[in-house]
């Protein structure tokens, strides 16, 4: 095919890409079924093929173009170094991360003249041009895909943020759900895999392995965010609110779903989960108070397996009730080892203490927690695959707007508390002190 069949070709695969998107917008909220995502890979699959041969082509003109400069510039037709050998040119600013901007403000300020009504197109936006598998209209809504360094900094400044987050077990993969094969038996127990004594001559009474494949979905997250002519003229500031600002705002929405999210269109949050362990008030405990029972209470009831990682997270309310607290004579809640200065919680029984947000006030349930954050399991979309995993920034009629998407999913490993071996009181990686009304 000639370079014109292929960029027709190139053109109407386009088209009929962002059909079968659209249809899924109008249809399913976005989600794409199947039958649609292997429709949508197949014309990804062809794209990248169409796209390939038009790169031939053209390194092919640039070998012209370079042979034409030579001999212009020498008089005389540039000779082989060895018979039948051809000149090869490359052109190396793709392997460029930055793609040759200095910041995500630059990258938006070329951008912004690129979609302008008779404005220049800045020659680096060639570069890495519009991405096969983003989603643009035609008319005045356009896209260029976020050069690979600008998108990994928005990650860094993700996994920067001292959030739940960063805390939980965390999975890359390339699907939209995942099985989690979940193994909630127990040495003690009477099903899973069992060891028993025998004497000698005895027939052995064989157990197996009781694994329950529960579906993970992943679920889209996304920051969309409008930017000022004003702050589209400052780069630094443009890279220092935008970048910084949505990563915090998407770390925060993943951290408060961990935590309380429902499951309907966003991760199972271990406070909804039936692994919850609530731990009630004391019976003449006063409204919005924590006494060392409830810690002490609390403490007990975490896996001992998980002791060691158990962290507990609070809201900075309740600190003063914290820093009082006593067994006999003895503090139960300690300053870190280097004093107060610059010291975070402290530590409550030996573990430390995180203070956070997403946890409730003073009273209300949720208020102190004792969780072992390695009981939650979020598998995340991988970054480069589909659209919604990628970081695209995106100008709408002329609207110059940000807009990062990706997917994850989650919820607890156990689906209930665990039944000590003796005694009544079940066990958890959750544990939070119940409502003191």
């Amino acid at each position: 095919m000639t370079l014109k069949e292929l960029i027709a070709r190139l053109k109407a695969l386009k088209t009929e890409a962002t059909a079968i998107l659209d249809e899924a917008d109008k249809s399913n909220e976005g989600e794409l079924t199947q039958e649609q995502e292997a429709q949508y890979d197949a014309k990804m699959d062809e794209i990248g093929k169409v796209k390939a041969s038009i790169d031939r082509l053209q390194k092919l003109d640039a070998v012209d173009d370079t042979v034409d400069e030579l001999e212009s510039s020498s008089g005389r037709r540039a000779a082989p170094n060895v018979a039948g050998s051809q000149a090869r040119v490359r052109d190396n600013r793709e392997d460029d991360p930055t793609a040759g901007f200095t910041g995500l403000g630059d990258f938006a300020l070329a951008v912004q003249g690129a979609c302008m009504p008779g404005g220049d197109r800045d020659d680096r936006l060639n570069i890495l041009g519009a991405p096969s598998n983003f989603h643009q209209e035609n008319g005045s809504s356009d896209g260029y895909e976020v050069p690979p360094q600008f998108r990994n900094e928005i990650i860094e400044v993700m996994a920067g943020t001292d959030d739940l987050a960063n805390m939980v077990d965390t999975e890359p993969t390339s699907s939209n759900q995942v099985t989690l094969l979940a193994d909630e038996t127990t040495p003690w127990g009477a099903q899973g895999i069992q060891a028993s004594w025998a004497a000698e001559g005895q027939k052995m009474d064989p157990s197996r392995l009781e694994t329950e494949g529960r579906g993970v979905k992943l679920h889209k997250l996304y920051a969309f965010v409008l930017a000022s002519d004003e702050l589209l003229e400052d780069a630094p500031r443009l890279n220092q609110r935008v970048t910084r600002g949505a990563a915090r705002a998407i770390q925060w929405k993943r951290s408060e779903a961990i935590m309380t999210g429902t499951g309907s269109g966003q991760p199972l949050g271990y406070m909804k989960s039936g692994a919850l362990v609530s731990v009630a008030k004391e019976g003449s405990q006063a409204a919005d108070t924590i006494l060392a029972e409830n810690v002490a209470k609390m403490y007990s009831r975490m896996l001992p397996s998980s002791l060691s990682r158990a962290v507990w997270l609070a809201n900075s309310d309740i600190l003063p009730q914290l820093m009082t607290l006593k067994i006999g004579d003895n503090l139960i809640w300690t300053p870190p080892s280097s004093g107060f200065q610059g010291a975070p919680g402290g530590f409550l029984l030996g573990r430390p203490i995180i203070f956070s947000e997403h946890a409730t006030t003073l009273g209300d349930k949720g208020d102190l927690q004792f969780i072992d954050p390695l009981g939650y399991y979020m598998p995340t979309k991988q970054g480069g695959v589909k659209f919604d995993s990628s970081i695209h920034l995106y100008f709408d009629y002329g609207i110059q707007a940000f807009r990062w998407t990706f997917r994850c999913g989650g919820q607890t490993y156990l689906s209930a508390p665990v039944a000590p071996a003796k005694g009544n009181n079940t066990k958890s990686h959750f544990v939070v002190l119940d409502e003191r009304a």
